[in-house]
């Protein structure tokens, strides 16, 4: 389009001088838009930084090679100080929600002196009830999940003050890969429908009638089973099914907040081991299975068998330490029974085998955005149809799950400048408990792919890295990829939310026993 050609202006206004300055303005600012993608791609090199492009420095120490990085590219350090940031607001969500609570109590006051109702009545001009800006605003700022994605727009700053905008279009839209976030977004939502759940539990709870059905033989069942079930349906499915049926068969029943942090901790580690029977359905061993010509019966011969046994030996170790809580809850359940199934009329077996093909063709296609996200469109339209056996299909927490993880990968992109020389100067055990160390500040995933550009890795420094990382995966929500699943749909059982702390106290135990697992057996 010719912004300059006033041929079709009427004659009055052609010659106006300020009719031509604003199409020349109009002009020009089109051609900048349109030159937009073209800045881009001058920018590709920027970011992130390759790390071929440091210079070569044999014998210095991690320390030595981390100040030359930061002396060559000051950017890295500022990077890793936002993203430093971002986990330490992950520890303080909890106090931003009390301000917002606080908050909303004092404009609550502010109406009633003003004769206002409070929020929730209509007000008899039929007008909606004023809410707190500043209360709002805490909220999210407590929101675990809006974290990360909130930091990005502070790093989006700092990259354009570095190298300018056209840098941040480049990274996020060519070198950020978003397929694991939008993945969950699909499989949290078809996972967690009413036809789906329905079959996980009828499965499970075979598993459970072997001890009557009762508390501690679902507690074990969802425990034990879901976790491994995640090597063939993925460990976010996994997180998904075992989260949701916790909360109904376990933590409907008010357990101590010391058992439910211990549960929280153990389904998170059990989820993070338990997808290394296969070589596609954890993400940490999809980034080296590639690279490193594994496939599903290498990993079941190095990692799958022990896994299991390190799954059932935490699990069993839990339930003797919390028998006669156990014993409690059952008692609980007898005299004011939760609810024990997700109800309703039974489904039509075609519907569920429909819905069961939906959720098989999302992980057979999982890492193919366009087919995943084309499927899911079919599966909304699918579900409208037969929305009386559907329940209500919950996309609010898939959504906010993919944020968090959209968020993640986005800041962790630009942390290969540290970590790399880390995992490179240490030993076969010093590897398997630093990548355990460093899985709970940055996702296991890449801590595996950065693994895959450190030259020279033997068999056993691989074996090392890997066992690490799932290993850690239950220590921090941001450990592993499916842990922020499992918080989303659990933390209302926590009445501040999921501590961090908290979490990381119940994580140790069964992280300690995997360790074993996967070090001597």
């Amino acid at each position: 389009m010719n912004f300059t050609d006033t041929s079709a202006v009427p004659p009055v206004l052609r010659h106006s001088s300020a009719l031509r300055a604003v199409m020349r303005l109009l002009a020009a600012g089109f051609a900048g838009l349109a030159a937009l993608p073209a800045l881009a791609a001058d920018a590709a090199s920027v970011l992130p930084r390759s790390l071929e492009s440091y210079a070569a420095t044999e014998g210095a120490g991690v320390g030595e090679v981390i100040r030359q990085r930061i002396a060559v590219e000051p950017f890295n350090l500022v990077a890793s100080l936002i993203f430093l940031l971002a986990i330490g607001h992950t520890f303080l969500t909890a106090k931003f929600r009390h301000w917002a609570h606080e908050a909303e109590e004092a404009h609550a006051l502010r109406l009633a002196r003003r004769g206002r109702r409070p929020r929730g009545d209509q007000d008899e001009d039929g007008l909606p009830d004023e809410v707190s800006f500043k209360g709002q605003l805490l909220h999210f700022l407590g929101e675990v999940e809006a974290v990360f994605g909130l930091w990005v727009l502070v790093l989006a700053g700092a990259i354009t003050w570095f190298y300018g905008w056209p840098a941040v279009l480049d990274y996020i839209g060519h070198h950020v890969n978003f397929t694991e976030p939008m993945f969950v977004v699909v499989v949290m939502a078809i996972a967690g429908t009413r036809p789906v759940l329905r079959v996980a539990e009828s499965c499970l709870g075979a598993v459970a009638r072997i001890g009557f059905g009762s508390v501690a033989a679902w507690w074990l069942s969802i425990l034990i089973v879901a976790p491994l079930l995640g090597s063939f349906i993925t460990e976010p499915a996994a997180m998904t099914i075992a989260a949701l049926l916790l909360a109904r068969q376990f933590y409907a029943l008010k357990p101590s907040p010391r058992f439910a942090y211990a549960t929280l901790g153990l389904l998170f580690v059990n989820v993070s081991v338990g997808g290394t029977m296969t070589h596609f359905a954890a993400p940490p061993v999809l980034m080296v299975a590639g690279p490193w010509k594994w496939d599903t019966a290498y990993m079941f011969i190095h990692f799958g068998w022990k896994a299991c046994l390190g799954v059932v030996a935490a699990t069993v170790l839990h339930y003797f330490v919390f028998r006669r809580e156990l014993a409690a809850l059952e008692q609980l359940r007898r005299t004011a029974p939760a609810a024990r199934s997700h109800g309703g009329a039974p489904v039509p077996l075609w519907l569920t085998a429909v819905q069961l093909g939906f959720l098989a063709f999302t992980v057979f296609v999982a890492h193919y955005p366009p087919l995943f996200i084309g499927g899911f469109l079919f599966f909304l339209a699918f579900s409208q149809a037969t929305a009386h056996h559907q329940g209500k299909i919950e996309l609010r927490s898939p959504l906010l799950v993919g944020f968090f993880l959209a968020g993640l990968v986005v800041h962790g992109g630009l942390q290969a400048w540290w970590i790399e020389p880390v995992l490179k100067s240490l030993g076969e055990l010093p590897l398997f408990i630093g990548a355990t160390v460093l899985t709970a500040f940055n996702d296991n995933a890449a801590i595996t792919y950065l693994a895959t550009l450190v030259p020279g890795f033997t068999e056993e420094l691989k074996y090392a890295v890997v066992a690490g990382a799932v290993t850690g995966g239950g220590l921090t929500v941001i450990a592993n990829a499916p842990n922020p699943a499992g918080q989303n749909i659990l933390q209302r059982f926590f009445p501040e939310g999921v501590s961090p702390l908290g979490l990381l106290l119940g994580a140790i135990v069964p992280t300690l026993v995997m360790s074993a697992a996967f070090l001597l057996l």
